[in-house]
């Protein structure tokens, strides 16, 4: 079946996302419903990802805090953020989520360039990250998804025109010697819908519209970079891996 390519225009309530996905998920491994790739902005929330420390949420009562239930730690979502989340069946995609993510980071730093915008990966450091003039570097874009019996959901955030000062009630990913950016506050005026256009270009290139083998991984990934993957009795992937959740 064909990939669906949907773009919310309004914000969408997390928890009815969380529902959304779960079911799309459930639906793609029967093989009632085609994959799908959504795009959507969220209103101002934080979300925790499995290995969120506590003392990571600087500022608990100012956004809804939800359980987001996928690998990685404290996140901020909000309008400006181009957030998309991939319901993709990787049993027939291809079975290594290693490939996967280096994929979806392939899609961001490809979109990035095509804005002249250098995003690079960083050993030790989720996301896609760039270098500011006065030599600090800062995250643009964030990665955190979910596996279960091979179908991918949660996703992908990339900072378009986000209000950067939201946030400062977290600790973005529990990594404190580094800051945040956006396109915007790099100097590209670009809205939702410019980026949208390049990153269905991308992903189409890179990805895929319909089920087909991954890219293969074109830089050398450290043989440690992901922890061994166990298969539980009900076909759940089980990593501990910071990126990925049950």
């Amino acid at each position: 079946m064909a990939l669906e390519w949907k773009i919310s225009d309004q914000t969408v309530d997390y928890p009815y996302a969380m529902n959304a996905m779960e079911e799309r998920a459930a639906a793609i491994f029967t093989n009632s419903a085609e994959e799908q790739v959504w795009l959507l902005e969220h209103e101002p929330l934080y979300t925790a990802g499995t290995s969120a420390d506590p003392s990571d949420l600087l500022d608990p009562d100012r956004f809804p805090v939800y359980d987001a239930g996928r690998g990685g730690q404290y996140t901020y979502h909000g309008p400006g953020q181009r957030v998309v989340y991939f319901m993709l069946n990787l049993n027939e995609r291809g079975k290594d989520l290693r490939k996967f993510i280096w994929n979806l980071e392939e899609v961001i730093i490809q979109t990035l360039d095509a804005f002249q915008v250098k995003g690079e990966r960083r050993d030790g450091r989720v996301g896609i990250w760039v270098k500011r003039d006065n030599g600090r570097e800062d995250k643009i874009a964030a990665i955190g998804v979910r596996v279960r019996k091979w179908v991918t959901f949660h996703g992908i955030a990339i900072n378009v025109d986000p209000d950067l000062s939201h946030f400062n009630g977290i600790v973005p990913c529990g990594i404190e010697s580094h800051g945040v950016t956006s396109l915007h506050d790099l100097g590209h005026i670009l809205t939702l819908e410019d980026v949208d256009v390049i990153l269905k270009e991308k992903f189409e290139t890179i990805m895929g519209m319909s089920p087909r083998p991954m890219m293969e991984i074109h830089q050398a990934v450290p043989a440690d970079s992901m922890s061994p993957i166990v298969r539980s009795e009900n076909d759940d992937i089980l990593t501990t891996n910071p990126v990925f959740q049950l």
